[in-house]
């Protein structure tokens, strides 16, 4: 990260001096309406070169996963292959149009139907909809076919979503958009769902539960069957956050542990973009009983036989059966959640990602994400406290709480972490464990890379000792140093004023 002073592109405006040259009008003239016409329009006046430039120095300034170990725990920010790129820039994928009909898509709608039908393997379900635009998106959606299915089945006194305490924070607020109330439930001393605490909270009210398996402590629920049980015996469903997916690949799959519906995070699991660098993408599985509640349209298959090929000349018989994919809303959706067919971009870097590391790459996805957060967890667990001891999947919890260094919070070693060249991991969530600090190295990164990372927490932790105020004051190499980050908050500047 080049430490650059960079003015904003304003600031670097000359008065009269243009970037851009634009072609003779090939249509005719038409004036713009006055009252859209504006003469205080202080937009920058710059060359091509000071544009390119200027956001090529910024880009210097900025992190990501392309420049080094990003471990923001719970957010898998893993390497993205650049063929996912490739391949979804692709001209047939490019240029063609929602509008378009179905007749002259078919290669679309083959690659959502494959990619329907591979999570569906990957998850054990019997049904998936591709709609949702986000992980907090399918979240919502889920639960909007959790509502709808009981109340087909009369169960319209339902009102409350069970919520364990080591849940993602999106959980609660799809509930609430959803209009039912939360009851969160207690972790027990290993860092399950707490079966006594569910069971008192168990009655004819409840839709289900939400959960987060492995949970964002990163531990695997060791109880999970027995959870799904108790649910469905009091009338409810499950719902599974698959954000966690990451360490489930090819081993287990959720329908087999209860699950009745959950959302994919294909920018997360199947290595699209996440963040800043692209949409995402959420969508949902059921079991069977669900299936007809999905949002819509999905795509189906069609077989094509010989009556309803008519007019076309074929040589022999096989060729006469063709399969045409069609859209098609289930019996009872619970309508369209998203305009078109979803986050068709994503959806074509997620299939990529699969059917080039095919079921064993899947398993070894999640085989390595284990390994590695195992690795690191065993080397820094000496120094940094560790609230559950056991076997971690993807990620793991520690707390950013120093002995011998009692003046230092969890945010100083996130800051002083930059200095070493590392994103910080995710700071004081989950709020059970004091002092936060959530570490998912994932399965992208080396030995070497783990290493680096591990030696940085250790160096951090006897810096904290002998020279508190290093950590303190940092980040120190980096374009700006420690920011007011309360004041920022609260004070937004989000405009550029010119100077008075």
């Amino acid at each position: 990260m080049a430490k650059i002073v960079e003015p904003l592109i304003f600031e670097l405006s000359s008065p009269g001096r243009v970037g851009a040259t634009l072609p003779e009008l090939d249509v005719p003239p038409a004036d713009i309406p006055a009252e859209l016409c504006r003469e205080d329009l202080p937009l920058p006046e710059v060359s091509e070169v000071d544009v390119v430039r200027h956001f090529v120095r910024l880009s210097r300034m900025n992190y990501g996963v392309d420049l080094g170990i990003y471990p923001l725990g719970s957010c898998t920010m893993k390497y993205n292959p650049k063929v996912n790129e490739v391949a979804a820039r692709l001209p047939g994928f490019v240029y063609t149009h929602p509008y378009q009909p179905e007749d002259q898509v078919q290669g679309n709608l083959q690659l959502m139907w494959e990619l329907q039908e591979m999570l569906k393997a990957i998850s054990g379900f019997a049904g998936v909809s591709l709609q949702p635009a986000a992980g907090a998106h399918g979240e919502l959606t889920g639960i909007l076919i959790m509502r709808a299915y009981l109340h087909d089945q009369g169960e319209t006194q339902r009102d409350t979503i069970l919520i364990p305490d080591s849940a993602h924070g999106t959980n609660p607020a799809s509930t609430a958009m959803a209009g039912f109330r939360v009851v969160e439930i207690k972790s027990d001393e290993r860092g399950n769902v707490d079966l006594e605490h569910l069971k008192a909270n168990l009655n004819d009210r409840v839709v289900g539960l939400m959960l987060t398996n492995p949970n964002t402590l990163g531990l695997f629920d060791e109880h999970v069957c027995e959870v799904s049980r108790l649910v469905h015996e009091a009338g409810g469903l499950m719902y599974g956050d698959g954000a966690n997916m990451n360490a489930m690949l090819g081993i287990v799959k959720p329908a087999d542990l209860g699950i009745d519906v959950m959302h994919f995070n294909l920018h997360k699991t199947f290595s699209t973009p996440h963040g800043g660098g692209g949409p995402g993408s959420g969508p949902v599985g059921v079991v069977e009983k669900l299936v007809p509640y999905l949002p819509g349209p999905i795509v189906d298959i069609q077989v094509v036989g010989e009556e309803e090929h008519a007019g076309h000349a074929h040589d022999d018989e096989e060729e006469m059966v063709e399969v045409f994919f069609r859209l098609v809303m289930p019996a009872k959706s619970i309508g369209r959640v998203k305009t078109f067919y979803g986050q068709f971009g994503v959806m074509i870097k997620a299939y990529t990602y699969i059917r080039m590391l095919g079921a064993e790459g899947m398993r070894r996805v999640a085989e390595n994400a284990v390994i590695n957060a195992n690795y690191l967890m065993a080397k820094v667990k000496k120094v940094y406290p560790l609230p559950y001891d056991r076997l971690c999947k993807h990620e793991f919890v520690v707390e950013g709480k120093l002995k011998d260094a009692p003046d230092i919070h969890a945010l100083d070693i996130s800051k002083r972490l930059i200095d070493y060249g590392v994103h910080p991991p995710t700071n004081y969530f989950p709020l059970i464990v004091p002092e936060a600090l959530m570490i998912e190295p994932t399965e992208t990164e080396s030995l070497e890379s783990l290493d680096y990372f591990a030696d940085a927490l250790l160096r951090i932790a006897e810096e904290a000792k002998t020279n508190p105020e290093l950590l303190h004051e940092a980040p120190h190499n980096t374009p700006v140093s420690r920011l007011d980050e309360v004041g920022a908050a609260r004070n937004p500047i989000l405009r550029w004023k010119p100077a008075e």
